[in-house]
């Protein structure tokens, strides 16, 4: 079983991914097909591994939307046909890039914690 340092991990690449292509802009997410699945595909990884972290962690990071991630990733999956590329935008780019910047904060906290560094 995957723990937290694991599924934070899989956050920041799936992040990392994501970011790969907004830098091209949001004209290119608007024309491009494969741009929008690939971000689309990530950001279910994210809201996945958000789902999977233990619900201490998640506690002492209340900041965070996790509920939120959690929920455009079960809106993603389930209503594929009719997905409202806005908020896949909106996500990709600003609150991904604060969820980024807590989730690196937070390995160095495990990694401090568990004596990696």
């Amino acid at each position: 079983m995957r723990d937290d340092r694991a599924r934070l991990l899989d956050i920041i690449e799936a992040a990392t991914r994501i970011e790969k292509y907004t830098v091209f802009g949001r004209d290119r997410f608007d024309v491009d097909e494969l741009v929008q699945n690939w971000i689309v595909h990530h950001l279910q990884i994210v809201g996945e591994a958000c789902s999977q972290l233990s619900a201490e962690l998640r506690d002492q990071h209340a900041e965070i939307p996790w509920r939120g991630f959690v929920g455009m990733r079960n809106i993603l999956v389930h209503q594929y046909f009719g997905i409202d590329l806005e908020p896949v935008w909106l996500a990709a780019t600003s609150e991904l890039e604060v969820l980024s910047s807590v989730v690196h904060e937070m390995l160095v906290e495990l990694d401090n914690r568990d004596g990696r560094t």
